[in-house]
């Protein structure tokens, strides 16, 4: 087996816990912004010593309620202030948080209070509330309910005003590191989502190694917008390492604000998916060439891409940087700005950014750390670093880490921020973490000489050719995805003859699109188009460059849908349910081989 290990970078002291950072920031730097929300037109700061006061204030609400110590406590809420104070306040209350994505079913919401045993749930809008109320009588053990937005984040400040802040105290003070610190429920693409238990332990040794090792974001005077669901992992590592780090934690409303709340916000940094940079640059791109400007951009793009993949190789030509500096004035500044204009780096997870992307944007000026992890192992476990960075790649492991590919080409993952386990499912546990401490991911990668992993498929969706061929579908699914019009692309052929792909048109393109090519209808109205099916064929052609002809898409069919959570297509993170496109569209796919 190959593998690769990345040195700690720091010790972890027996006593340091995410709350426990929080209340030490809090008395050496009372003054330093911990969030920022949006109150109209601007954004209002809170001082680490207003926020810290807040969680000791509802920690003790929920202890005024009678909940004990390691006493699980669902939080159903979206990204917002409270659902941070909240998280924080559990801690604090010495008990475990359960997060729930706030477009979870109610189906999802009766499995995770009921499975974690949860005795209070906090949602955050009566909508939330009445998704619990449906099921509750299944859940007999979730005593207590609160709503955000009805007042019971001031209650809980009020309720524990009869609570001696010394019981607070000696709870999180009481906290091993080797205590279970929450709960978090993949999402799963298939079967019943899995609880994985997360110690305090798992959770501060990746905060600790992370803002050592990306020093250029996490340090007191930065600044990011949180958009992501703060129910995932990957946002939740993130918010504990800014307010660890002293990163001024900003809250954006909504992503229809997005762009509005950058250039109002102004961050230094960012974390998002593939899917947000790829807005972007399709959404410029797009609008460049309406305003007659395509040439111009795309040849901007072109030398973008040509400068960032020249400067890694470790020289970059002279007509290059000259045109590079011309398009910087032009075209990029404009870029940066629609991030807000002082964004220079950002990390990005979830899923595969792509070479052509990952190029672009740090050949713009906006660098962008790739990395991967799952919740199983606290969502990071490698990462492109400001001085390590290998753009194709998911970068090598995160600090204390260590990456194994195993014969048949699984990532295998060992190091102190490895689950303890899944919640009373040893077999399950069993069957991802062997005897040796590895983890089992899934996935399918390659690991060269200097520890930069490259992720080249998922294990369980390798597809099959009737002739024998292996294909992976995230290559070029990734590649066919960029394109301006397409939302997903899912790739099929499991014992056929050829490969094929289902492809849906994003819904912010397809408008623009149609007027410009004075079309009128929707969707579903026009998958037969010959215009539209050009535009996808091309796309199709450009995929088809990144693979062999045995890999090759060959047919294509355009849905009259894009794939949602709520349809069921995708999970809250953005990764296909593949299983149920193929039950929701097997007439389709069985036209496609007939």
């Amino acid at each position: 087996m190959k593998e690769f290990h990345t040195p700690q970078m720091v010790e972890v002291a027996p006593d340091d816990t995410a709350i426990a950072a929080l209340f030490a920031e809090a008395e050496q730097h009372p003054d330093r912004p911990a969030i920022s929300y949006r109150d109209g037109d601007t954004f209002v700061d809170v001082t680490l010593a207003e926020f810290a006061g807040n969680v000791r204030k509802l920690a003790a609400g929920l202890i005024s309620l009678g909940i004990e110590p390691g006493s699980k406590i669902a939080l159903h809420s979206g990204t917002r202030p409270e659902f941070t104070y909240f998280d924080y306040a559990i801690w604090a209350a010495g008990c475990v948080t359960v997060p729930i994505y706030e477009t979870s079913s109610e189906e999802q919401v009766e499995w995770i209070i009921g499975n974690s045993e949860a005795v209070a749930v906090i949602s955050e809008t009566q909508e939330m509330k009445d998704k619990f109320d449906t099921v509750s009588d299944s859940i007999p053990t979730c005593e207590h309910s609160i709503v955000i937005e009805h007042g019971g984040f001031d209650h809980l400040l009020e309720a524990g005003a009869s609570v001696d802040q010394a019981e607070v105290d000696r709870r999180w003070q009481s906290i091993k590191q080797e205590d279970l610190a929450t709960l978090v429920y993949t999402s799963g693409t298939t079967g019943r989502p899995k609880g994985c238990m997360l110690s305090h332990h798992n959770f501060i040794f990746l905060v600790r190694q992370l803002v050592a090792a990306i020093p250029p974001a996490f340090h007191p005077g930065s600044s990011t917008l949180f958009f992501l669901p703060l129910a995932h992992i990957f946002a939740r590592v993130a918010q504990v390492s800014c307010l660890t780090a002293g990163v001024k934690l900003g809250y954006s409303t909504g992503v229809p604000q997005l762009l509005e709340e950058l250039a109002m916000f102004r961050p230094t940094w960012l974390f998002s998916v593939p899917r947000v940079f790829e807005k972007v640059f399709n959404g410029a791109q797009h609008k460049a060439h309406s305003e007659g400007k395509g040439k111009i951009f795309d040849h901007a793009a072109k030398v973008a891409e040509e400068y960032s993949r020249q400067k890694q190789a470790g020289r970059v030509k002279l007509l290059t940087n000259l045109q590079h500096t011309i398009f910087d004035k032009l075209v990029y500044s404009k870029l940066r700005d629609a991030f807000g204009g002082q964004v220079t780096y950002a990390i990005s997870g979830g899923a595969a950014l792509g070479e052509r992307l990952g190029h672009f944007f740090t050949g713009i000026g906006v660098h962008i750390l790739e990395g991967y992890g799952l919740t199983e192992t606290t969502a990071g476990s490698t990462l492109n670093r400001p001085d390590a960075t290998e753009i194709g790649s998911v970068g090598p492991p995160i600090p204390g880490v260590t990456i194994g590919i195993a014969d048949d080409g699984e990532v295998l993952i060992k190091g102190p921020h490895v689950m303890m386990g899944y919640y009373k499912n040893d077999a399950a546990t069993a069957e991802s973490i062997n005897p040796d401490g590895w983890f089992h991911t899934g996935d399918i990668g390659e690991l060269d000489a200097a520890g930069f992993l490259r992720i080249t498929g998922r294990k369980k969706e390798i597809l099959v050719t009737a002739a024998g061929k292996n294909v992976a579908p995230a290559v070029i699914e990734d590649r066919i995805r960029a394109h301006a019009l397409i939302s997903q692309a899912m790739v099929i052929g499991d014992g056929e003859k050829f490969i094929a792909c289902l492809v849906t048109i994003d819904p912010d393109a397809f408008g623009p699109w149609c007027e410009e090519n004075g079309k009128s209808g929707t969707v579903a109205e026009l998958v037969g188009d010959s215009d539209l099916k050009a535009a996808i064929q091309a796309a199709i052609d450009d995929g088809n460059k990144a693979v062999s002809r045995a890999e090759a898409v060959r047919e294509f069919r355009i849905l009259p849908d894009d794939f949602t959570i709520d349809g069921g297509e995708i999970t809250p993170t953005l990764k296909l349910r593949r299983a149920i496109v193929m039950k929701k569209y097997a007439g389709m796919v069985e036209e496609i081989y007939r």
